[in-house]
């Protein structure tokens, strides 16, 4: 293995560092931060990350990790490294889970829900409905329109384009720079960054050392590790394949309009058509339409 600290983008790396209860004071520390102080977060308890439907047809969702806080509020949190075309479909999908089991058998349930949280952590930028968005953190919630007012408080999707964040080591700041900061850069650092001298890092980077792992961990994580390299060479393979056609697609319309500006000038000249299509390798349908 190459590389001194794990990879948090892959799901042994992630669920490593965020998703075990010896570990949780570090879950704790980053959802404290991308709170900006709106959470206090003082424990974490970690819930069944399989989550089944209603029926035994339904389809089943599972959660990187999936939480609650000491005041009963829900937390997914979603380490995603592909785009998908319907993912705010699917984090819809996943909080309505959190939300079905608040439920209560009986008559005398009255509704009350406690706050659920999706939290996607993309390793990607995510386009969709962002375009004109400038920051790297989206906060989502239930809105009235004409007012632009928060309508519903207690359902709150967050997503956090990680290759937007683009600090420098100098430029960190707040928690969650530094937070961010690791979660972009820990598989390439070779020594601990002078900016993260707080106590929970100094845990994270013993946490993240992969010389210190056990030969089943060392073994978990090479496979979690070629999973991820599987994913990502299958996108730059599409980015290319995509991108070659792009350009087949360019030069063929390109030749077409020289074709067309050819035929055009023939045309203008008055040379027959027979003589263009024979000059051109446009048919006479097309050579015609350009009249």
């Amino acid at each position: 293995m190459t590389g001194k600290y794990i990879n948090p983008h892959t799901d042994f790396g992630f669920k490593r560092l965020f998703g075990s209860e010896f570990n949780k004071e570090l879950l704790i520390s980053f959802l404290n931060a991308m709170f900006h102080g709106e959470q206090n977060v003082q424990d974490v308890t970690y819930l069944n990350s399989e989550q089944l439907g209603d029926r035994v047809d339904a389809r089943r969702a599972i959660f990187d990790v999936y939480c609650e806080n000491d005041k009963g509020e829900k937390f997914i949190v979603e380490m995603q490294n592909v785009y998908q075309e319907f993912f705010k479909d699917r984090t819809i999908y996943y909080s309505t889970f959190p939300i079905r089991e608040q439920a209560q058998r009986g008559g005398d349930w009255d509704f009350h829900l406690n706050p659920v949280y999706t939290i996607g952590l993309l390793n990607f930028n995510f386009a969709d409905g962002l375009e004109n968005a400038k920051r790297w953190h989206h906060e989502v919630k239930l809105m009235e329109v004409d007012t632009h007012e928060v309508f519903y408080d207690k359902l709150t999707y967050i997503y956090v384009e990680i290759p937007k964040f683009d600090k420098k080591e100098t430029e960190l700041v707040t928690m969650y720079d530094k937070w961010m900061y690791v979660l972009k850069n820990l598989s390439n650092l070779m020594h601990r960054p002078a900016a993260l001298q707080e106590r929970v890092f100094t845990r994270l980077f013993e946490q993240a050392e992969i010389s210190k792992f056990d030969k089943q961990e060392l073994k978990l994580y090479e496979d979690s590790v070629n999973a991820y390299r599987d994913i990502v060479n299958a996108i730059r393979t599409a980015e290319k394949k995509k991108f070659a056609e792009g350009r087949a697609e360019g030069r063929a319309e390109g030749e077409k309009e020289t074709k067309e500006r050819i035929a055009a000038n023939l045309l203008s000249l008055g040379v027959p058509i027979e003589t263009i299509v024979q000059a051109s390798g446009l048919s006479e349908e097309e050579i015609t339409n350009i009249q």
